[in-house]
């Protein structure tokens, strides 16, 4: 590698989606893969050795601030700079209604899909410059029934997120807020555990989709 090259950040890359934008921009990006699970990132790299490209792997907790400011101060030291930050980490709490909500769940919500963005937002900005690019992923489910914990905690991300798009739109980095459709994930079957997901798009096509987008 060289200091031209190109490195995308993505948090939460272990498996669906993530991990299939990781794969996809392998062949162009050295990839950084964060996520907790180091068999599905080992998983990951092997994948994308096979497509010709490289990954540095980070086997940490988003919520551990420590570990990210680690993860970070990494990346400053070994290439002084992120190209493009892809964050599709996200914690799916169980559908409970609103009056049973378990506040250990609540906690672990609020930690993953809010708390962790706030802090990933201003360690991940020098790195991305004025020329970077952060992109997040929108699952409107606020206000729908069941989804109390994960739709409150993940419209806190995005109101973080739209925030920074909006003061970043003149000076730069680039924030962009996309909108996956359904795909056969982890995340998906926790919310839709009977559904035919052979109907569903799949990650990899997803991906594909998005980046051509970006």
């Amino acid at each position: 590698m060289t200091d031209q090259t190109k490195i995308a950040l993505i948090t939460g890359a272990s498996r669906g989606l993530g991990a299939a934008l990781a794969e996809a921009l392998s062949p162009e990006f050295h990839i950084v893969a964060v996520a907790r699970t180091t068999g599905g990132l080992e998983e990951l790299d092997d994948r994308i050795q096979a497509r010709g490209g490289s990954a540095t792997l980070a086997p940490m907790d988003i919520t551990d601030p420590d570990a990210m400011a680690t993860l970070c101060r990494s990346i400053h030291d070994r290439w002084g700079k992120v190209d493009l930050w892809l964050h599709t980490a996200v914690h799916t709490s169980a559908l409970t209604p609103a009056h049973f909500v378990d506040p250990k769940e609540w906690t672990k919500a609020v930690n993953t899909n809010a708390t962790a963005t706030s802090v990933l937002i201003p360690y991940v900005s020098p790195l991305l410059g004025e020329d970077g690019h952060a992109v997040f992923f929108d699952d409107p489910k606020a206000g729908e029934k069941f989804y109390g914990i994960y739709g409150a905690t993940k419209a806190a991300q995005m109101a973080l997120a739209r925030s920074w798009a909006t003061e970043t739109e003149r000076t730069g980095p680039r924030v962009s807020i996309i909108e996956p459709v359904p795909m056969p994930t982890a995340v998906r079957a926790r919310f839709h555990p009977g559904e035919d997901r052979d109907a569903l798009t799949s990650p990899a096509d997803e991906a594909e989709r998005i980046l051509a987008l970006l």
